[in-house]
């Protein structure tokens, strides 16, 4: 049966893949971003933490809404197989493979956290670093396959949160100065 593009209700599920696609995308730069604020200590709020935590949980939730809502989808028919198994979509398959690929990093990274204490909290770390590529990939699957790539508000967004994401991730490699005795402001004006 052909869908009827007229019908609206025939809509509802590309709609909600759509939504929760866009949401998912959010909630991801959000936690990206607050984990990076963190880890360069630049935000040290009522508990960062556990905002990060919920905001990476959320993100996966909306990951998964993303793709089991393409299930319903009249048009795409993509499968479970095609949800997936990255790049086995029909529809634009590299950049639909990328964003599965970043769902399955994502959400290794994010559910990493339950496992630290048996990986090690130093191997924790290393491996946390990749969420930054779980994030890009979900930028290039948003650009490559999202029908909103093209908006311009979607674009003003992406490209506000990823310079500063992007800021933040090389500044964790900078090397810091040592920390050392705290001058008093006697011994500062001494060295003048």
């Amino acid at each position: 049966m052909t869908p009827n593009a007229a019908d609206p209700s025939q809509h509802i599920w590309w709609l909600a893949s759509r939504a929760s696609g866009l949401v998912a995308l959010g909630l991801i730069t959000a936690s990206v971003a607050l984990g990076l604020a963190m880890a360069n200590k630049l935000w040290r709020g009522r508990n960062p933490a556990k905002l990060h935590e919920q905001l990476s949980l959320a993100g996966l939730v909306a990951i998964a809404v993303h793709g089991i809502t393409l299930l319903g989808d009249p048009w795409l028919h993509p499968g479970v197989t095609g949800i997936v198994v990255p790049f086995t979509m029909g529809y634009r398959t590299v950049f639909t493979g990328l964003g599965i690929a970043a769902g399955y990093l994502s959400a290794a990274l994010g559910l990493s956290f339950y496992l630290r204490r048996r990986i090690g909290a130093k191997l924790w770390r290393k491996l946390h670093r990749f969420t930054v590529a779980a994030y890009a990939l979900a930028l290039v699957h948003t650009l490559g396959a999202g029908t909103d790539a093209s908006t311009a508000w979607l674009r003003t967004f992406m490209l506000a949160t990823a310079v500063p994401i992007g800021v933040l991730f090389i500044a964790r490699f900078v090397p810091r100065p040592a920390r050392g005795k705290r001058r008093t402001p006697s011994e500062a004006r001494a060295q003048l």
